[in-house]
């Protein structure tokens, strides 16, 4: 079955500053193939930037991007919690089909297989120079025993296992292409956004299309952040941790402005295929020791990083590509980190092996206002969802149920009129609640068909 979701493109986003400085309206060299950025951050809230409804953090940067490029209202991350999240993007696939299950623990045995094709191994195989820089937790171990991300087609990483350690100040755990980096000095978000640019700059002299993946740390725990950026936020007290998470979020702000000028400086815009978005939910605040600092919000939406409900997974999402997005337009076709695979296949050209069984489709369609086709609707799965027993949810179009893992306790809500998910309408509807259930239960089988449990 095939399902097709309609949508519309409208209205300029208003309350978003627009930066004519970086607004590019030429239509890209169609000769020439499109580069790739694409910006993600770990654990940004689907209401911290300023474009999405926060009215306290200071995003200008970002809400401009939003104002001249494709803003979604529907963008969802692969999972609610990090490895997970990243396994999806980088292989198109439900992580629960490649074995990354939960957040990978350091020295745990657990990561990506060699034997899983990813993004970057595709691209590398049409002409791409690919680059990963910052987070990439899908390895637990960086001795060597256990693929890198140049295992995964990457040609060039600047990289940690997880978090920055001890801090994102002062990071001590970068590893540059299979070697440890030592101490760094400066904020893990700035010297991300340095490198980046030095990539960049060495791809413009090589004249290659580029695809390059920018990581960030923040505002994931432990954050720390340049005092100037707290400063930021002058109305708290000083035993407030608030000014830490607000101006982490600026920071990072800041420094996609900087990669923006780059672009800019480089004349690269306007070939270039950018998008911005988060691994999952906001982190609740002091769930753990050392969350002190975890303020942010995913409003209007239910639940947080770890559950199964919007909250969780539903994030942020930018995307730019000059001559293809049009300013200041919104979408609430619903998008998913699956999708980032096979979009960037379709446009670079590239088909994918028929066996890698994909989750994702392409979005390249929404650019075009043609309706998005998808084998199936989105999915997700989390065994640890703090929402237990219910661990699964599905999307089709307006409509989403979550359930439990035998596909039995469930609820029905209807997105478009209820994003907050207030309203259980499974005793209104119990055909498309049972019709929707039965995709569940198929999708289940098929995704955990060959998977071993992992106990963590």
């Amino acid at each position: 079955m095939r399902y097709v979701f309609t949508y519309c493109l409208f209205g300029l986003l208003t309350g978003c500053q627009i930066d004519n400085s970086t607004s590019h309206t030429a239509p890209p060299d169609n000769d020439s193939p499109a580069n790739f950025v694409f910006i993600l951050c770990d654990d940004l809230g689907y209401g911290d930037l300023g474009c999405y409804g926060n009215r306290t953090i200071k995003t200008p940067v970002l809400d401009s991007l939003a104002s001249i490029g494709l803003k979604l209202t529907s963008c969802y991350a692969g999972a609610p919690v990090c490895s997970p999240s990243r396994a999806a993007l980088m292989t198109g696939k439900n992580p629960n089909r490649v074995g990354i299950r939960d957040w990978i623990p350091e020295n745990s045995g657990i990561y990506l297989h060699e034997e899983e094709m990813t993004i970057a191994e595709l691209l590398k195989s049409a002409g791409y120079r690919t680059g990963l820089i910052g987070k990439w937790h899908l390895n637990s171990r960086v001795d060597g025993t256990e693929p890198t991300p140049a295992e995964h087609g990457f040609d060039y990483a600047f990289y940690t296992q997880n978090n920055a350690i001890p801090s994102h100040e002062n990071p001590v755990n970068f590893i540059r292409d299979g070697k440890p980096v030592g101490p760094l000095e400066g904020n893990s978000t700035s010297l991300i956004i340095d490198d980046a640019i030095n990539f960049l700059q060495q791809d413009s002299a090589r004249n290659q299309p580029f695809a390059l993946f920018v990581m960030f740390h923040a505002p994931h725990e432990p954050v720390a952040t340049p005092q100037a950026y707290q400063a930021m936020y002058p109305s708290y007290p000083d035993t407030s941790t608030r000014p830490v998470y607000y101006g982490s979020v600026s920071l990072i702000d800041h420094e996609v402005g900087r990669l923006l000028n780059a672009l800019d400086m480089m004349k690269l815009t306007d070939q270039t295929f950018l998008m911005f978005t988060s691994d999952n939910g906001p982190e609740t605040l002091n769930r753990y020791r050392g969350a002190q600092h975890s303020h942010g919000t995913a409003e209007p939406l239910r639940g947080m990083k770890l559950d199964i409900t919007e909250g969780g997974y539903r994030v942020p999402g930018i995307i730019r590509w000059p001559g293809q997005t049009s300013a200041g337009s919104i979408s609430d076709v619903p998008v998913s980190a699956t999708d980032v695979l096979p979009t960037f296949c379709e446009i670079a050209g590239i088909n994918p092996p028929d066996n890698m069984k994909l989750d994702g489709t392409s979005i390249l369609p929404l650019l075009h206002q043609q309706p998005i086709v998808r084998d199936k609707p989105l999915y997700w799965q989390y065994d640890r969802a703090l929402s237990r027993p219910f661990t699964v949810s599905l999307r089709e179009g307006d409509w989403k149920i979550i359930t439990d893992k035998t596909i039995d306790s469930t609820s029905l809500y209807n997105l478009a009129e209820d994003i907050e998910e207030t309203n259980d309408l499974s005793q209104q509807y119990p055909q498309l609640t049972d019709s929707m259930k039965a995709d569940a239960s198929a999708l289940y089988r098929d995704i955990n068909a060959t998977e071993e449990e992992v106990e963590l």
